[in-house]
């Protein structure tokens, strides 16, 4: 099978969004059906629902972007396009990232910055740099392929409540 060039959806970042959440590209389920995290095996968002709190699993999809917006995440990817052959992040070749400093430098109330998966984390902090403001969080896959049981990952995944905790108020 030839590598097939592949690009990645628009964000899902509202200006006011505390924690953005970055994959590498989208796979082969999610870009047929123009949805991120789109494979019924992938655990995106039984991870995310526990971390908001919400059963994000369990809602169609435009319910899950709006649950998202309302609880302030962000959600997009760090490679812009890149060829790939199958739907495996080991399998990308020549990837294009998008600009991720500029977008974390227009979002003045992001706390956090997640890498879902070791390939998002290598390239989105090559991208980012050093944000100061921001903390960088580098999650294991929420992909089947990473055979790290559930309960290992969601252990990592719910260090993202702290970019969600309510703001306190200044003495």
């Amino acid at each position: 099978m030839p590598a097939v060039r592949h690009a990645s959806f628009a964000p899902h970042v509202a200006a006011d969004a505390r924690l953005l959440i970055l994959g590498s590209l989208p796979g082969a389920r999610s870009l047929a059906e123009r949805r991120y995290y789109a494979h019924p095996t992938n655990q995106f968002w039984r991870l995310l629902g526990a971390v908001t709190g919400q059963p994000l699993a369990a809602l169609d999809y435009q319910a899950r972007l709006a649950a998202l917006a309302a609880a302030r995440v962000g959600l997009w990817d760090v490679i812009r396009s890149a060829k790939r052959r199958t739907s495996s992040d080991g399998d990308i070749r020549e990837a294009e990232a998008h600009d991720l400093a500029e977008l974390v430098a227009s979002l003045p109330a992001l706390r956090m910055v997640a890498f879902n998966g070791g390939k998002a984390a290598a390239i989105g902090r090559r991208q980012i740099g050093n944000p100061g403001r921001v903390t960088l969080i580098d999650l294991p896959s929420s992909s089947a392929a990473n055979t790290v049981g559930f309960d290992a990952k969601l252990a990592q995944w719910m260090r993202l409540r702290a970019a969600l905790a309510p703001e306190r108020p200044n003495p």
